[in-house]
């Protein structure tokens, strides 16, 4: 009985938690006149789907949401890494300055997305993917250092020395042996970074335009003035979601191969 109530209780929370994203397929695979019905099994379409891509080029703005994403992240994954690197081994700055990275993290994002438009107007870069991606990258620059500045921390500091004693520099030893044993860092902070790249809304709302729109600027623009279209916003919210789990599951695999690496150097 205890095994018994141990196992109905998991598999109660398991149920718990599928039961929305599991709603909103079967709300996206149903017609739009059965969205709000309590019946388990309707007659399926793939009509929100068509109507989605063909009505309202959900392609595009599905298109523009990799790029600003992938964008930022190879933009800023660079400088994050050695900002981190320069935290953790040589203490650049002090405690001022790593406080003064992450207190840029406390700021709202409203009262940063109007100097934002102002900057990218003044170069001509509103309204483009361009601008988003240097904004994104700026945006995850400080959490993506500080995420990095920990994992180097936890990187013996001989390793480095080694490599220094057999000759090579320091920028050598943090090519050659720091940045192979820290893949899973990099790995980890990337995911995290694409991630708050793919769902940012605000900016993206602002500093973009009708064709350089990302998914949640794109989903938001299906409440209308008829209300809110449910079967095309579930099949949105499916697609929006299919990268974040493949990106997961590739990633799995890329910090065991990252980990492997790492010992072997």
């Amino acid at each position: 009985m205890r095994k018994f109530g141990l196992h109905f209780g998991l598999l109660l929370a398991v149920a718990v938690i599928l039961l929305p994203p599991l709603w909103v397929l079967r709300t996206s695979l149903v017609p739009e006149s059965l969205s709000y019905s309590t019946d388990l099994m309707p007659a399926f379409t793939t009509g929100n789907y068509a109507d989605l891509f063909a009505k309202n080029h959900f392609g595009t703005f599905y298109l523009n949401s990799i790029i600003v994403s992938v964008g930022s992240v190879l933009l800023a994954l660079p400088f994050a890494a050695t900002t981190g690197y320069a935290f953790a081994r040589f203490q650049t700055g002090g405690r001022f300055a790593r406080f003064l990275v992450l207190a840029t993290q406390m700021l709202p994002p409203v009262a940063l997305v109007l100097p934002a438009f102002a900057i990218l107007r003044g170069v001509g870069l509103t309204n483009s993917l361009t601008g988003l991606v240097i904004v994104y990258s700026a945006l995850n620059l400080p959490f993506l250092s500080w995420i990095l500045m920990g994992f180097f921390k936890g990187i013996p500091v001989d390793l480095e020395w080694a490599a220094m004693t057999d000759g090579t520099t320091a920028w050598g030893a943090f090519w050659r042996i720091v940045l192979p044993v820290s893949l899973p860092g990099l790995a980890a902070a990337g995911v995290l970074g694409f991630i708050l790249s793919w769902n940012e809304f605000l900016f993206a709302l602002v500093l973009s335009g009708p064709r350089t729109s990302t998914i949640p600027v794109a989903l938001a623009a299906l409440q209308t003035s008829n209300g809110v279209q449910i079967g095309k916003v579930s099949a949105g919210v499916v697609l929006a979601i299919l990268p974040l789990v493949i990106a997961s599951r590739f990633i799995q695999r890329f910090i065991i191969q990252g980990l492997t690496f790492g010992s072997v150097k």
